[in-house]
């Protein structure tokens, strides 16, 4: 039998503003994102969309889930390789296309854009190519139905 995980979250809208939804401009967007044993996260919808800008909206935290995935993969696959990392950012982006009616649209493409630092000047290109390796093994990427790009950068401590 296969191996399964359960992911258990929570969403509690905290919009109602006394009214309800009594009208598509009288409530917030505003909700938390919960799960047992830790923080809540504050989010709400795009500002596009009549959201609160202070808070994460769903599109960024897909674009932050399609990151993490990578991340974590990257580092387990250069750990495996014998390349030490001694750090990494990404300043990832996500595109997300309106359908031409105006109801909806969806996420098109994520690019990401990694920058590694190793100790190694011999690990550069095997770093850099690490990358395109993770779409093999990576939860997120596997899941989703768009394109994501890498645009990574290693580079020597």
């Amino acid at each position: 039998m296969a191996e399964t995980h359960g992911y258990d979250v929570s969403i509690e809208w905290t919009g109602n503003l006394g009214t309800g939804t009594d009208g598509y401009r009288t409530f917030s967007r505003s909700h938390e994102i919960l799960a047992e044993g830790k923080a809540p996260i504050a989010a709400s919808a795009d500002p596009a969309f009549r959201g609160d800008r202070s808070r994460w909206n769903p599109e960024e935290l897909l674009v932050a889930t399609v990151a993490q995935c990578h991340m974590l993969w990257y580092l387990h696959l250069c750990a495996n390789a014998g390349i030490t990392v001694i750090d990494y950012e990404d300043d990832a982006h996500g595109v997300m296309t309106m359908d031409e009616h105006g109801g909806g649209g969806q996420l098109t493409e994520v690019t990401l854009r990694p920058r590694v630092t190793v100790t190694d000047p011999a690990t550069i290109d095997e770093a850099n190519a690490l990358h395109s390796k993770i779409h093999e093994v990576c939860f997120i990427a596997r899941s989703v139905n768009f394109p994501i790009h890498h645009k990574p950068e290693a580079h020597v401590l």
